[in-house]
């Protein structure tokens, strides 16, 4: 995931000094779609190891549909 930030990254300065070529701005979606389906992929991983306990110190039952 860091190589796609970072190429994510060179891409955005590459932007701010002129515009991106096709296959730059091609490479950059491709990498922006890339890093969110990994980040999606992580944060549904971190929500299915979350316990949630009541006030009583109850295991409260979780429905994450996908």
């Amino acid at each position: 995931m860091e190589h796609l930030l970072k190429r994510i990254n060179e891409l955005a300065a590459i932007a701010k000094k002129r515009n991106l070529t096709q296959e730059e701005l091609k490479e950059r979606d491709k990498l922006r779609q890339e890093y969110i389906k990994l980040f999606r992929s992580g944060f549904e991983q971190q929500l299915e190891n979350l316990i949630v306990v009541d006030e009583d110190g109850n295991e409260i039952k979780r429905n994450i549909k996908k």
